[in-house]
């Protein structure tokens, strides 16, 4: 669906060399902190900004090179960005038909119906919730086969955003040859939806990884320094001094749990890999 390749873009003191995949029938997950490139590979991928090297390709053609029907074939969410204030859904319809052919207003409505969002109410007096839920539900009302959603749940509380991930999840059952770029800096939403992950940081692509493979074999050994010293270190991600001793990343936790059974390995979560890769060091 999408193939970014040594993406480049210079804002002197951000720097973006980002290069990712986005596969048909999968979801792929770009997690990082706030201000680390999402949001700016996101508008590279549309068009909205210019970059300075590097090719984009989506649906196996140049960004340029898409068509009006192949446009149609997108749905987008943008987390800085949204629909006029002073429209009302009922208006969004409307607009929605004209730019989409395969809009369809009554499944748009029955949703917008099931989270309760008022079709006569203008979006300037929606809760910041309720904004991107309706951001969310035109993305997903044209049948459209990839998505590309930039902080989709922000501003959601944790049943909405269940109830969103829960329509992305459906809209992927619907047909296996659909896709979903997603970004997001709260690592639970991807954890439970993603197939891969690419973990971004200052602008740069520090971790891909299939989902399973991270939560299966990725690990943070516990060790004192004696532990520490006579350790294998080739299957060290990274690293950090602690107080009891040091805390280590690695992608091979069953190596360290046959081979030195005396020390702690805890299972890791997204979240403290995320903390490891950018605040630990490399041996």
């Amino acid at each position: 669906m999408l193939t970014i390749t040594d993406l480049k873009k210079n804002y002197g003191s951000f720097q973006l060399d980002c290069s990712l995949r986005a596969e048909p029938g999968s979801i792929t997950g770009l997690i990082g902190q706030n201000g680390a490139g999402k949001t700016t590979t996101f508008k590279a991928v549309l068009g909205l900004i210019a970059h300075d090297s590097g090719s984009i390709q989506i649906f196996g053609k140049d960004v340029s090179a898409l068509t009006a029907a192949d446009k149609e074939n997108l749905g987008i969410v943008l987390s800085d960005s949204g629909f006029s204030e002073y429209l009302t859904v009922k208006d969004l319809v409307t607009i929605q038909k004209t730019f989409y052919k395969n809009f369809s207003s009554r499944d748009f409505l029955k949703k917008c119906s099931d989270f309760q969002i008022p079709l006569d109410k203008k979006i300037q007096d929606f809760s910041t919730g309720m904004k991107a839920k309706v951001k969310v539900l035109c993305a997903l009302s044209h049948k459209a086969k990839f998505l590309i959603l930039d902080e989709p749940t922000v501003g959601l509380d944790v049943i909405a955003r269940d109830e969103i991930l829960e329509l992305f999840r459906s809209y992927m059952e619907e047909d296996e040859e659909r896709s979903i770029l997603i970004s997001s800096h709260i690592s639970s939403d991807l954890e439970g939806l993603c197939d891969d992950l690419y973990m971004i940081h200052s602008g740069k692509i520090i971790l891909h990884e299939d989902v399973d493979t991270l939560l299966d074999s990725y690990g943070l050994i516990k060790a004192d320094p004696a532990q520490f010293n006579r350790m294998d270190k080739q299957y060290i991600l990274r690293y950090r001094k602690e107080p009891y001793g040091y805390s280590c990343l690695t992608g091979q936790k069953q190596f360290y749990m046959e081979n030195y059974p005396d020390v702690a390995i805890e299972k890791g979560n997204i979240d403290e890999v995320i903390t490891m890769m950018i605040k630990g060091e490399i041996l």
